[in-house]
């Protein structure tokens, strides 16, 4: 997704991924019918997605008004920050005790303070990334016993192969991962073009929202056949990429 809308897509700076928005639509579909149909709806909508962008409608993301833009990016806001909440229980959905709730809450603290403060004197580095060394530089130092991302999934893994949904290819195969592809075909163009929306205005600068739309279909495709998941662009990661200043596909 990343590599495919990053060299094509509407704009430079944006970031696409998998996303929590297309994994609640297939989550019922994965329960029911398994991996393999996952991979076809995924490749289906993506298929939808390059017709919307070859049809040129793209251009229909510019009617959205403000209030529904801000809505949309508080609403976002709200739902990462409640997530963010569980790393602050253990495994029985208890709060952490109080000496350790009080260390990660003063490293989560020391990320928010380098964040918002290190611009403030200097933008030659990333503030997101200027923290995250800090941060790891101080655990380290300290031998701190705090959660890595390993302890919350595992970070293993290799090149993704190509494969052919094996699926029966008959009306009732369609008839079912259609309004599954439908949905995951909305809701990736809508959070894709209205994030698009935002960076424009960010920048001060126009991108493409027809060439976006055909980029995350040939993402999603693409995405599909190499036992992916599929997803949109992600607004939080696009954010942070272009305040740290990216303005170039790299």
């Amino acid at each position: 997704m990343g590599l495919v809308t990053s060299i094509f897509g509407g704009r430079p700076g944006m970031i696409s991924g998998a996303t929590g928005a297309v994994a609640v639509v297939l989550v019922s579909l994965a329960v029911s019918h398994g991996p393999e149909y996952i991979f076809a709806t995924v490749i289906l909508a993506g298929f939808m997605q390059m017709l919307f962008g070859l049809l040129k409608l793209g251009k229909f993301i510019r009617l959205v008004p403000h209030p529904v833009i801000f809505g949309f990016v508080n609403g976002l806001a709200i739902i990462i920050f409640m997530s963010q909440l569980n790393q602050f229980k253990v495994e029985d959905g208890s709060w952490m005790p109080a000496e350790m709730l009080l260390v990660f809450g003063g490293l989560v603290l020391l990320t928010m303070l380098i964040i918002w403060g290190l611009p403030q004197i200097t933008k030659a580095a990333p503030a997101s990334l200027v923290s995250i060394l800090v941060v790891f530089g101080v655990v380290a130092a300290t031998g701190i016993d705090t959660r890595t991302v390993g302890d919350l999934a595992s970070i293993s893994g290799g090149f993704p192969p190509f494969h052919i949904p094996k699926i029966p290819l008959n009306w009732e195969t369609l008839a079912l991962i259609f309004p599954y592809a439908s949905i995951v075909a909305g809701v990736g163009l809508i959070e894709s073009l209205l994030t698009l929306n935002i960076v424009d205005e960010l920048t001060d600068t126009r991108g493409n929202s027809n060439r976006e739309s055909i980029a995350q279909g040939m993402a999603n495709t693409l995405s599909g056949l190499f036992s992916g998941m599929g997803g949109c662009a992600m607004i939080g990661q696009s954010l942070i990429n272009v305040s740290n200043g990216a303005r170039a596909r790299l």
